[in-house]
């Protein structure tokens, strides 16, 4: 299970937004503005943060009927009003999903090992497909040729295992950890093919004219800001697969990602003391 994965909205018209889903904006509020607190909310707290950033009742209060249904929140009943706290296998989630965005790729060396996963499946499985592409990518593994995945982050295998076992495909999938021999394409090659690192380049240098101003934001405009922010940093590990240096040196992304860093540290506040308000969590 990824928090990462978001399904599409389903309201109709287009939100006003520039989060994709309505459950990816939860996901964001819940990671961000819930768990730290460890206290129930309210869904009128929820729906406020919701339809903040551009939702409709009806799409936010699907989200979050649907994230109980499937296990993220569970429900307390507090005299005539629901409210919802994480389970702890969210709150799992939560931290895992954490150490994946916030992680430093320049922290320590790379020791030249790849793991290579062979996992081949027919296109007339699509949906297994797009699930087992989604928890790959997630967990950083590039795909240079068709059924063939790689990453240079070998301590991802228990993650990737997972993902093959719960579709199905482990007697059909073969795995090796080693360094790349002399035959065959260069290593620099196997990035380029494994990866399209213009457009994540693009996409980062989209994410910074986005967010790297000066404005300075108070209530619940400060709330809004915060929770669109925090939702392009949590899909950050989705696009980068966060390579080592070695492979990557003066890689532009790691410039972009520290400095979204610091906004998120320097927003924090105002958008936090506004939440807790609305929420009646102070």
């Amino acid at each position: 299970m990824s928090l990462m994965t978001d399904t599409a909205e389903e309201s109709t018209g287009k939100p006003a937004t520039s989060i994709a889903s309505a459950r990816s904006a939860l996901i964001s509020v819940l990671g961000e503005l819930v768990a730290p607190y460890h206290q129930p909310v309210r869904t009128a707290a929820l729906l406020y943060a919701l339809t903040g950033v551009g939702f409709g009742e009806s799409a936010s209060r699907q989200a979050i009927a649907r994230a109980g249904a499937s296990g993220l929140l569970a429900p307390e009943r507090d005299g005539r009003e629901t409210k919802w706290v994480l389970t702890e296998r969210t709150n799992e989630l939560f931290r895992e999903g954490a150490i994946r965005v916030l992680r430093d790729p320049t922290a320590g060396r790379w020791d030249g090992k790849w793991l290579v996963l062979i996992v081949p499946i027919p296109e007339s499985h699509r949906a297994t497909r797009k699930k087992l592409y989604a928890a790959l990518r997630w967990a950083g593994f590039g795909n240079p040729s068709a059924g063939i995945w790689v990453t240079p982050h070998v301590d991802r295998l228990p993650e990737a295992q997972s993902a093959i076992d719960s579709l199905g495909l482990r007697d059909n999938s073969m795995s090796f950890i080693g360094s790349t021999a002399a035959v065959g394409i260069s290593e620099s090659d196997l990035v380029r093919r494994a990866w399209d690192l213009d457009e994540v380049a693009r996409a980062y240098e989209a994410l910074r004219e986005r967010f790297d101003n000066d404005e300075q934001l108070t209530g619940k405009a400060a709330l809004v800001a915060h929770i669109e922010l925090i939702d392009a940093l949590r899909h950050t590990p989705y696009m980068d697969p966060q390579l080592p240096p070695e492979l990557l040196p003066d890689w532009p992304g790691l410039t972009v990602i520290k400095r979204l860093q610091e906004l998120r540290a320097e927003r924090a506040p105002a958008a936090h003391a506004h939440w807790l308000a609305a929420a009646r969590l102070d």
